[in-house]
C-alpha cells in the first residue's frame, strides 16, 4: 500500500482497511508495506504466501508491481501484468472494448500544447489524462467554463501537468458505476456529486458525493450496465477486482449508456464503492478480502500445475 502516486493517502486508507480485517478474521501473520523503492528486499525479507495489491495509480496499477511479484513468483490479487497494462491506458482499452461491442466516447489523444491555440473538439468536451485513475486531473470545458477560449496559458488545468491528454465528447446525464467481483457483476450505483463532477475529492472526500446503492434507474438499463461491466471485466482478462464507470443519458435509453473506463484497482475505503456494492449483495468487508485473496492463491495453484503439466 502507499507508494508514491498522486493517490498514495487513498491507498495507504485501503490497505489500512484491508489489514484490519485480516487481523479481526483470524490472520495472525499479516505485514503492512508502506511502499518504497526497496520493495523487492522488503518482499524478499517477508516471503509473503500472497500480496493483497492496496495500491492506487502508477507503479501499482500500471504493470510494474505486477511484473516484478510475477518475477518473484509471488501470488497476488487484481489483475495481472497485460491487463494492467491495458487498463492504465485509456486509449488501449478503447483499442480492447471497443471491438467487443462496448460502447466508449469516441476521443482523440492531443498534445496539451495545442489546447491553447485551440479546441479539439466542439465544447462541451471532457480532457484527462491518458493514465491516471481516480478522476486525476479531469476537465469538462465548456462554452462557460472559466478557462477561456481558447484555454488560457495561465489557467490551472490537466494541461499543465500531463504533455498528453484524452479529449472525449461530454456525455449529459447520469454518473454511474458497477463493480465486478470474480466476473460477477454486483449492482449499479449512483453518483451524485453536491457540487460540480464527480472527480478526486467528490471520490474521497466524506459528505461531497451521495450514493445511490442500488441506483434508481429502469431494470433494463441496469441490466445492460451490469452486463457491459462483466463483458468488460472479462474482454480486458481482469481478476479479482474491477469497477466499471458510466456516463447514461437516459434520453436515448439504452443506447445512452456510455463505458469511460475500467479500474483494476478499485478502492477499499470507507468512502469506496466496491465495497459498499459488496455489502449491497450480504458480502461484508472482511470476506470481500478473503476472497480476493482466495482467488489470487487459486489462480497461483493453477498456474502451477500447468506449468508442472509442459515440463512433465
Amino acid at each position: 500500500m502507499g507508494g508514491w502516486s498522486s493517490e498514495r493517502e487513498v491507498s495507504l486508507t485501503s490497505g489500512q482497511g484491508v489489514v484490519e480485517a485480516l487481523r479481526g478474521r483470524g490472520w495472525s501473520n499479516v505485514t503492512a508495506v508502506d511502499m518504497d523503492r526497496n520493495v523487492a528486499s522488503v518482499l524478499t525479507a517477508i516471503r509473503p504466501d500472497v500480496v493483497f495489491n492496496a495500491l492506487h495509480g502508477t507503479p501499482g496499477e500500471d504493470g510494474t508491481v505486477q511484473g516484478m511479484l510475477d518475477l518473484m513468483q509471488i501470488p497476488y490479487t487484481h489483475s495481472g501484468l497485460e491487463t494492467s497494462v491495458i487498463a492504465i491506458d485509456k486509449e488501449l482499452t478503447k483499442m480492447v472494448l471497443v471491438p467487443g461491442g462496448i460502447r466508449m466516447p469516441k476521443g482523440k489523444v492531443v498534445e496539451s500544447d495545442t489546447l491553447y491555440d485551440g479546441d479539439p473538439m466542439a465544447r462541451p468536451y471532457v480532457l484527462k489524462p491518458v493514465n491516471e485513475g481516480s478522476s486525476v486531473g479531469v476537465a469538462i470545458v465548456t462554452n462557460d467554463s472559466n478557462y477561456g477560449n481558447p484555454i488560457g496559458r495561465d489557467v490551472e488545468g490537466p494541461w499543465k501537468h500531463f504533455d498528453h491528454l484524452l479529449a472525449e465528447p461530454f456525455i449529459k446525464g447520469h454518473e454511474l458505476t458497477v463493480a465486478v467481483i470474480g466476473g460477477e457483476a454486483l449492482c449499479v450505483t449512483e453518483l451524485k456529486p453536491k457540487v460540480g463532477f464527480y472527480d478526486y475529492d467528490s471520490k474521497y472526500t466524506d459528505g461531497l458525493t451521495e450514493h445511490v446503492c442500488p441506483a434508481e434507474v429502469p431494470d433494463n438499463i441496469a441490466k445492460a450496465m451490469m452486463d457491459m461491466a462483466a463483458r468488460a471485466h472479462k474482454l480486458l482478462g481482469c481478476k479479482g477486482a474491477s469497477r466499471s464507470d458510466f456516463r447514461w443519458d437516459e434520453e436515448q435509453g439504452e443506447e445512452g449508456i456510455y463505458l469511460l473506463e475500467v479500474n483494476t484497482q478499485p478502492g477499499m475505503t470507507p468512502l469506496s464503492l466496491v465495497p459498499e456494492q459488496a455489502r449491497q449483495r450480504g458480502i461484508e468487508y472482511g470476506e470481500l478480502v478473503e476472497r480476493l485473496i482466495a482467488e489470487a492463491l487459486d489462480d497461483a495453484a493453477q498456474n502451477a500445475r500447468a506449468l508442472e503439466g509442459a515440463a512433465g
